[in-house]
């Protein structure tokens, strides 16, 4: 069966992309404003529907390591929110960065080895490695 990129995925993939992109917004800017709260409230619906989206994508049929990480991710997320909405500014920053840079940064270039969907596509159309798409 040739891999494709199911419904599950794309979502995943765009929801995934975009928090990257707003996580990186809310880093860079003040913190506290109005602003950073409804940067950060997207992140985290970004980043549930990552999460989420995930435990629809199984290669083998089962579940694999990477849905725990999904699953520390949303328990994670809520423990930020939480840490946030308590005034507990050290612990919501340090369970955010940590998440960012975990769960989208790292996580996200895993999916570019070569055995993988994303990364059989990008080091084929590199013309560094071979364009197998089983």
């Amino acid at each position: 069966m040739a891999a494709a990129f199911t419904p599950a995925i794309l979502a995943h993939t765009g929801a995934a992309l975009a928090a990257l992109g707003v996580g990186t917004l809310v880093f860079l800017r003040r913190k506290g404003d109005s602003r950073h709260r409804l940067a950060g409230r997207i992140w985290v619906a970004l980043m549930l529907a990552t999460a989420v989206s995930s435990f629809w994508i199984r290669s083998s049929g089962s579940f694999s390591w990477i849905h725990g990480l999904s699953l520390f991710t949303l328990f994670a997320l809520a423990g930020g929110v939480f840490f946030a909405a308590t005034g507990r500014v050290s612990a919501h920053r340090k369970t955010m960065a940590a998440l960012y840079i975990g769960a989208l940064a790292i996580s996200g270039l895993f999916t570019l080895l070569p055995h993988r969907l994303l990364g059989r596509i990008l080091w084929s159309s590199l013309g560094l490695a071979r364009r197998v798409m089983s």
